[in-house]
């Protein structure tokens, strides 16, 4: 036993703690000892026995002063740990010189810095006040912790290889990174077991470390993405942008302002900044994905009321800010106050930057007088609705004229009128200073009238207006008296501006100082160029006298002049002869109201021109037009009430000379000013002027009552108590069902309304199997995937002016950043504004007397010659042609249908014993003979089917088109019975009203600046831009103070039949 220990070697040295702790000679040379002991110098020794000091103090004297009353709370923070760790070593070597060359993992420091850096980025923050950073503070926390956790993992396993592979700073790198994302190709691996524990602690860590660090992360980043980020300085000082304020955005409206914004060639550079309080929308998100957009459009989530979020979207940097209101909700008026503060918002925070505001209640107004451009969408809403009622599809022509259109809609469609009015919508309204201009500089010191003439007949560019460079006014038609300068801005409309046609300026010059060689003297043209281009034969340059006491008429001449020579126009003098303008043509039909005392108004209705007594809300536009002498009684406005100063109860009763015009809407609100004004301006003869309803409230026994079966329009106004559907697009539903339900009982009834969308406009008078409506809709498909903004356009309801939505006038605000004239002139056209001088919109219609005049070209020389009228298009009807040979085939069988079932009506009335005649038109059958009549038309269908067995095919397409059209008149007939029992139950007489008569047979449309060579046609109506006749009057400003005008009759109010070509 005793030999046994005796044989027990000793223990090595390299064992022994104190030898480990002292530093044996013969361990520190082994590889091993390189885990515990480095060599340091005596300088970086120094150095960090300094710094040591430093942080070991800095960490006592911060533990003491936020010292609270528990010592363990301060002790085991991991801030103190470290640093004791890392800095009471250092210390102890002052004291113990043989631990000077002891490891201390001073690579930990990376976590003390790392605290530090928070607590300075948060102080930075705190003293700047920025309160949106701690989206920031929390990216930069998720950085440095995973930084930290991948240089502790580097530097422990590149101390712990030192006696193994050696490896290097890289190779720890490599290692880590290859660990870390669990790739692990094994080519590099540690070897001693320190440093594979070190792997295994570092693994364990990370796998709980690093998953919370990449969720916060990522969350974080969706967060970002949600709420958009910032617009930078940089960008926003370097680049141009505008920001679009919306309380919700949907797809239609983003689509509608980037595709109108970016129409213009020069605004391809501009980023657009969306600021909205809601998230973004999945759709809306879709497309900003687009790189088309993605690069120019950025959302930010956020409130134009928060000063932050402005700064966000550097709204002091911007170019413009758009401030777009919510129309689908119920309460229009809290949407205005919404729009109204975020108004004076950013007016506040950014005072230069240009406001362009949009505003639904015309009440609310004023308090945005400050922003520089306003569309009010009531206002143009009930303007549109007024102007359609007296000249036809007006709303399409302006809003054909407000939209960017490449006039190539309808080119690739088969039938003629859809490419002429495809090609007619692209024209524009544009400016240009009259002496840089090649289309008009030639006209200087000419009238205006002899401008906008020639440089249609030249260049196919129609002038209809001008500015002064002194005044900020634009004058539409200012009339042959207005003499061009050199510095005027003229507005015309074309397919394109100047600057890119193909007009060249020398090209003009010359060909101006070539013309005026021809010319006799001031007030002559060229002989030869006017019969080349009017094609007459002769034309009377001296008789440019008045023909008539009547006013301006297109009438053919005399019958003895027949007889010399064709008829011919005088031409558009130079300079206008103003005694004859002022006597003949522009006062002729003063005495219109005067003249006719076979046709006087009703001692109730004496009418006298003045200025409205009452505006019904503040800022409305001061509109001279025809009033009443004595202000009616409230008891009297009740058509369908007596009172003691009337015992009417129907609008049959009152004997109206001109038809009705019926407004249904939902309430009597200050818009429906702007509806009335325009129907009694001052410029329309008292003869013309029609009755107006309104009908709050629209069931069948009131819509008999206020004499819808005699009335000239319906206006059917949005119902704004729908607006706020579950679903965006049901917001028309109550309308167009209304509309619906008064085209079926009332199907010969002019019916005038708005939607809110404009995709809804494709159920205005529905017809499920209509195949002229099938194909229409495959044409809209067709041009909206050719990336066509005005796909709807071809729909017919408004190609003929009879639905628009109000929306597409939010183009009206998008296209003022770049035509800042745009809403003037519109407003002009409506009505909204009236400035002296300045012309108005009135249409005149072509007659079979007129036809002798031939195209376009000749139309506009007359009507510039004789009274100074600029025409701008036409409106065309035209009868329905079926697409296909099939469709005709179709169409020859419903014709066959309904003779067959007039001969069934004959033979049903002579079984009865009553005349055919009777049978049609009679007011007493009974609604019971009805089921009667559709039973024996189907009988009939089903004894036509079964004799054709020999062509299936089209026979049996035949055959349902017959039963189609048995039922549908069936059913018209079965509607105008219920029609006439109502009214044979209210006591109304049902003379007039007319069952089978609808519009399904004629199409309309409108041609903008038609090429000067367009025939004209019978029914033509034609939009002309007619003087201010009160521009041409002595004194001819009538004061506001006085609200009748002292002189009488209406200087610029043709009759319709004297107006008529």
């Amino acid at each position: 036993m005793v030999d046994l220990e005796s044989e027990v070697p000793p223990l090595p040295p390299r064992y022994r703690f104190r030898d480990l702790l002292l530093g044996d000679q013969g361990w520190q040379n082994d590889d091993r000892s390189r885990i515990f002991w480095v060599n340091r110098s005596l300088p970086l020794w120094g150095l960090q026995v300094l710094v040591a000091l430093i942080s070991l103090f800095e960490t006592i004297l911060l533990g003491y002063l936020s010292y609270k009353g528990n010592i363990w709370e301060q002790i085991l923070r991991v801030p103190f740990i470290l640093e004791i760790v890392n800095a009471v070593p250092f210390v102890i070597s002052i004291f113990w010189p043989s631990l000077r060359n002891l490891f201390v993992p001073v690579f930990l420091n990376c976590w003390l810095a790392k605290h530090a850096l928070e607590n300075m980025i948060n102080d930075l923050h705190r003293a700047i006040q920025r309160t949106g950073s701690a989206m920031f503070n929390q990216v930069l926390i998720l950085i440095s912790t995973l930084l930290c956790l991948i240089f502790t993992c580097i530097c422990g396993i590149q101390h712990l290889e030192r006696i193994g592979k050696k490896l290097n700073l890289f190779d720890s790198l490599y290692f880590c990174i290859v660990t870390f994302s669990t790739v692990g190709f094994g080519d590099v691996t540690p070897e001693t077991w320190p440093s594979k524990l070190f792997v295994v602690a570092m693994i364990c860590v990370a796998l709980v470390v690093l998953p919370i660090q990449f969720e916060q992360l990522a969350y974080l980043w969706m967060e970002r993405q949600k709420s958009g980020g910032n617009y930078s300085r940089h960008r926003a000082q370097t680049e141009k942008h505008v920001v679009l304020c919306v309380s919700s955005l949907k797809i239609d409206l983003l689509m509608d302002f980037l595709n109108e914004f970016y129409a213009h060639p020069r605004l391809q550079d501009y980023y657009v900044v969306i600021l909205c309080p809601t998230e973004m929308d999945v759709q809306v998100r879709r497309v900003l994905q687009i790189p088309m957009w993605s690069q120019r459009v950025i959302y930010l989530q956020g409130s134009a009321l928060k000063d932050q979020d402005l700064l966000r979207a550097k709204m002091d940097d911007a170019e413009a800010c758009f401030i777009l209101s919510s129309r689908c909700e119920v309460d229009r008026t809290s949407s205005d106050h919404q729009t109204i503060l975020r108004a004076w918002a950013v007016k506040d925070f950014a005072p230069n930057c240009p406001l362009y505001v949009q505003i639904l209640k015309p009440e609310n107004k004023f308090h945005i007088k400050f922003a520089d451009h306003v569309v009010c969408e009531e206002e143009f809403k009930y303007a549109m609705l007024a102007l359609n009622c007296i000249c036809p599809a007006t709303s399409t022509l302006i809003t054909l004229l407000v939209h960017t259109s490449r006039g190539q809609e309808g080119q690739q469609s088969p039938e003629q009128w859809q490419k002429t009015y495809g090609r007619c919508s692209g024209n524009e309204v544009y400016h240009i200073t009259l002496e840089d201009s090649a289309f008009f500089a030639e006209y200087e010191g000419k009238s205006f009238t002899y401008a906008s003439f020639h440089a249609h007949k030249k260049f196919g560019v129609c002038l209809i207006g001008v500015r002064r460079e002194d005044n900020k006014n634009i004058l539409l038609n200012p009339g042959p008296r207005y003499i061009m300068n050199a510095t005027d801005i003229c507005f015309y409309i074309n397919i394109t501006k100047e600057e890119n046609s193909a007009f060249k300026h020398q090209d003009q010059q010359k060909r101006s100082k070539a013309s005026r060689s021809f010319y006799h003297g001031p007030s002559r043209l060229p002989v030869h160029s006017i019969i080349a281009s009017m094609g007459t034969v002769a034309i009377d340059l001296q008789d440019t006298s008045c023909r008539s006491a009547s006013g301006p008429t297109l009438a053919l001449p005399s019958e003895g002049i027949k007889e010399i020579r064709r008829p011919s126009i005088a031409p558009v003098l130079e300079v206008a002869d103003t005694s004859s303008i002022q006597t003949c043509d522009l006062l002729s039909d003063q005495s219109e109201d005067e003249t006719a005392p076979d046709e006087k108004m009703p001692s109730n209705l004496e009418y006298a021109k003045g200025y409205p007594p009452y505006s019904p809300y503040i800022g409305s536009s001061p509109t001279f037009c025809h009033l009443l002498h004595e202000k009616v009684p409230f008891c009297c406005l009740r058509l369908d009430k007596s009172c003691q100063h009337n015992y009417y109860e129907d609008a049959k009763a009152y004997g109206f000379k001109n038809k009705l015009i019926i407004v249904a809407a939902e309430t009597a609100g200050n818009g429906l000013y702007n509806f009335i004004v325009p129907l009694r301006a001052y410029y329309r003869p008292k003869k013309e002027l029609n009755p107006i309803v309104l009908l709050l409230d629209n069931p069948l026994d009131d819509l008999l009552r206020c004499g819808v079966t005699f009335a000239a329009n319906m206006v059917v106004v949005d119902k704004e108590s729908t607006m706020s559907a579950e679903e965006d697009y049901m917001a028309d539903a109550k309308t167009i069902v209304n509309v619906q339900t008064l085209f079926r009982l009332f199907s010969s009834l002019s019916i005038i309304t708005e939607l809110t969308h404009p995709a809804n406009m494709r159920f205005m008078q529905f017809r499920a199997k209509d195949c002229y409506s099938l194909a229409l809709s495959k044409l809209e498909k067709k041009e909206r995937e050719r990336g066509s903004n005005l796909a709807f356009m071809f729909r017919l309801p408004f190609a003929a002016g009879r639905v628009f939505s109000i929306s597409m006038l939010d183009t009206l605000l998008y296209q003022s950043f770049v035509k800042d004239y745009m809403i003037s002139i519109t407003r002009l056209l409506l009505g909204l504004d009236t400035i002296p001088g300045s012309g108005f919109l009135c249409s005149i219609k072509i007659t079979e007397d007129d036809l002798w005049i031939r195209t376009y070209a000749r139309l506009y020389q007359k009507l510039c010659s004789s009274s100074g009228d600029v025409p701008i298009g036409i409106y065309r009807t035209e009868s329905q042609k079926l697409a296909t040979s099939e469709s005709r085939e179709i169409a020859s069988q419903s014709q066959i249908s309904i003779s067959v079932e007039e001969w069934e009506d004959t033979k049903d009335c002579k079984e009865q014993g009553l005349p055919r005649g009777n049978r049609r038109n009679s007011t007493c059958s009974d609604q019971a003979d009805h089921p009667l009549l559709r039973r024996k038309s189907m009988q009939w269908a089903r004894r036509l089917s079964r004799k054709g067995p020999k062509h299936s095919g089209k026979t049996a397409e035949k055959i349902t088109q017959q039963r189609l059209n048995l039922y549908r008149r069936s059913e018209r007939q079965e509607l105008a019975e219920l029609v006439k029992s109502r009214m044979r139950h209210l006591g109304l007489s049902t003379v007039g009203y007319d069952e089978m008569n609808d519009h399904q047979s004629t199409l309309s449309y409108i041609l903008i600046n038609p090429s000067p060579d367009t025939r004209l046609e019978l029914n033509d109506v034609v939009y002309l831009i007619r003087p201010d006749p009160l521009s041409y009057l002595p004194n001819s400003e009538p004061s506001r103070d006085s609200s009748l005008c002292l002189w009488g009759g209406n200087s610029g109010g043709n009759s319709r039949e004297e107006t008529q070509l």
